[in-house]
């Protein structure tokens, strides 16, 4: 255990880094100078610009993809992903109940509909077990989230998924940097998603990526987000609907800069993760997290479990104090699975037409379980749950009064 100063003897005072502003975030002559490019350019739009691609280039030999497409957010990408899946009307597509809504809408305006499988309660991610049970004869996809950018196990969940010939997109929004067997997350599955949203590893406010390692899926995807038009090929046409999702050159140039110094931060956030946990894992009935033989975790957020003989009324006080010294905390993050959103509740879209859930392109399909009772794993896992923000301007003085605060509250319990 790390000799950590009582909180008493700290000043209160000192305002914790916040990645919604400058406080938390890493902008500097970089970020200026290449958006100064771009405006003395003029040229604002991807198509004609030349750090877009640039930046695609980048990305790509960083993760080790041989294709990438750089969009307008996390949730553009996703949908980019979902599209290129190319589920029929009334095809499903597995997920995790404990995931942004932009993984989940993006199934839903491609005519598809979203099945969730239950998570370990102890890492919050979707197994390959709970996977296999939510397959039917109209499974053409799984979609999965390495949560707060800690790696599921994927040889399995990949030998499922041929197994019963289905794609898999990686949503890796979260994930930036975190490995599997050596391998970083996103280029594993057939297709990986990134975001590029305020609060992400590196960020340009909104923006993101999609990568594969296949020339056809590659193809669509380009194509896909800027409007099914293959922009430079020889007799060009809107080929399928689609949307426009390009980033601008602006947004580029900002997560250019950031790019450069990605490995930097990851690195950064594990280490602070680490002087965390070893400042606070002697504590009886927290669960600090950690990486396993076969996986790195990038800590998106530092995700605690308060077990037994602490308390749900325990993790409040934890959450109350850790926002009272400055931090940002999400206590059992979404709180909500994803089914239980009321745009999902009261099938809210499309008219009120209840499409896709109804009409003859499910018949004979089974009704999709959004019933909380079948989703202990999922129920159990957030209850337990403290999710601490974290950010590349973290030090150690950060996490020393993080660690102090929240013996404080244990010991005074």
């Amino acid at each position: 255990m790390a000799t950590i100063p009582s909180q008493s003897n700290q000043s209160k005072s000192i305002a914790v880094p916040n990645d919604a502003n400058a406080s938390g975030r890493s902008f500097g002559a970089t970020e200026l100078d290449m958006l100064r490019e771009v405006l003395e350019r003029g040229t604002l739009v991807s198509q004609a610009g030349p750090v877009v691609p640039q930046l695609e280039r980048a990305f790509a030999k960083w993760c080790g993809a041989a294709y990438c497409t750089a969009v307008s957010s996390g949730t553009a990408a996703l949908h980019t992903a979902i599209a290129a899946v190319d589920p029929k009307p009334g095809d499903e597509i597995i997920s995790s109940p404990i995931t942004d809504m932009g993984g989940v809408m993006p199934i839903l305006y491609q005519g598809a509909i979203p099945v969730f499988a239950d998570v370990d309660p102890r890492t919050c991610n979707i197994t390959p077990a709970t996977i296999e049970a939510r397959i039917t004869k109209r499974t053409c996809a799984i979609i999965v989230t390495h949560l707060f950018g800690n790696p599921v196990d994927m040889d399995a969940v990949m030998t499922i998924a041929r197994k019963h010939n289905l794609k898999v997109i990686e949503d890796a929004a979260q994930g930036f940097g975190a490995t599997y067997k050596g391998r970083l997350v996103g280029t594993l599955g057939d297709i990986g998603c990134f975001s590029l949203q305020q609060g992400k590893h590196i960020t340009c406010g909104e923006g993101g990526f999609v990568v594969t390692n296949d020339d056809k899926t590659a193809r669509f995807m380009k194509l896909y987000h800027d409007k099914g038009w293959p922009f430079g090929e020889e007799n060009p046409d809107h080929e399928f609907l689609a949307l426009n999702y390009r980033m601008t050159e602006l947004q580029g140039a900002v997560a250019l800069a950031q790019l450069g110094r990605l490995d930097e931060f990851v690195q950064h956030r594990r280490d602070m993760a680490a002087r965390l946990t070893a400042a606070i894992e002697d504590i009886e009935g927290l669960v600090c997290p950690r990486d396993t033989a076969d996986t790195t975790n990038v800590h998106w957020r530092y995700a605690l479990r308060v077990e037994s003989p602490l308390t749900n009324a325990d993790l409040d006080r934890l959450s109350n104090a850790l926002r009272d010294m400055g931090a940002r905390t999400a206590p059992r993050y979404t709180q909500k699975l994803a089914f239980e959103y009321g745009f999902l509740m009261n099938r809210r879209m499309f008219g009120g037409s209840g499409y896709p859930f109804v009409g003859p392109q499910r018949d004979g399909a089974t009704e999709p379980v959004y019933d909380r009772a079948a989703f202990p794993g999922a129920v159990e896992g957030l209850q337990r749950l403290l999710c601490i923000a974290m950010n590349e301007k973290f030090d150690a003085a950060t996490i020393d009064r993080i660690a102090a605060t929240i013996r404080e509250v244990i010991t005074n319990k």
